[in-house]
């Protein structure tokens, strides 16, 4: 018979995808950052990738709050976002529309990142990981901000990307 899967197994399952999310995240940031025309942009993205680093371990931590080696599993929701990036860069690398383009896939990646964080702090604090729930909402407070500052750039960048033409 099949052990009963517990709230404790989830959050160890999730925690484990969003650990190989975020350090996948940074490999993209740091492609991202390398791909960007604008300054503002790059900018953001090395700085998100820094911080990123920094939420790995904040991750690592949680792992040892809960009597866990830090190890992830494939995301296959990264896998597919970083996917769309790689294909997004290819049609619209060297376009005016590029940058645009790069703040809607970090935005997406950005959005999954807050879901995920806000349900493993939930959990934490359901689970009585106080200290993790705290590390979690640290680092989801820096995903939230990030997003935040992206869709100030894409204000910026959207209207300098143009239209290019009309829609029929």
């Amino acid at each position: 018979m099949a052990k009963e899967k517990t709230l404790h197994d989830a959050f160890h399952e999730t925690l484990k995808d969003v650990y190989y999310a975020e350090r996948q995240s940074v490999k993209a940031l740091k492609k991202s950052a390398k791909a960007a025309e604008s300054d503002e942009l790059r900018q953001a993205f090395e700085t998100h990738a820094e911080e990123s680093a920094h939420q790995v371990e904040r991750l690592q931590q949680v792992f040892e709050i809960i009597g866990k080696t830090a190890r992830g599993k494939t995301c296959e929701a990264m896998q597919g976002l970083t996917a769309e990036m790689e294909e997004d860069l290819e049609d619209f690398g060297e376009t005016p529309a590029a940058d645009a383009v790069l703040v809607g896939c970090a935005q997406a990646v950005e959005h999954y990142e807050i879901a995920r964080y806000g349900t493993l702090k939930t959990w934490a604090g359901q689970l009585g990981y106080a200290d993790a729930a705290k590390l979690l909402d640290e680092t989801l407070q820096e995903e939230k901000r990030t997003d935040a500052l992206l869709s100030k750039i894409a204000e910026r960048i959207n209207v300098k990307g143009g239209a290019g033409g009309k829609a029929a």
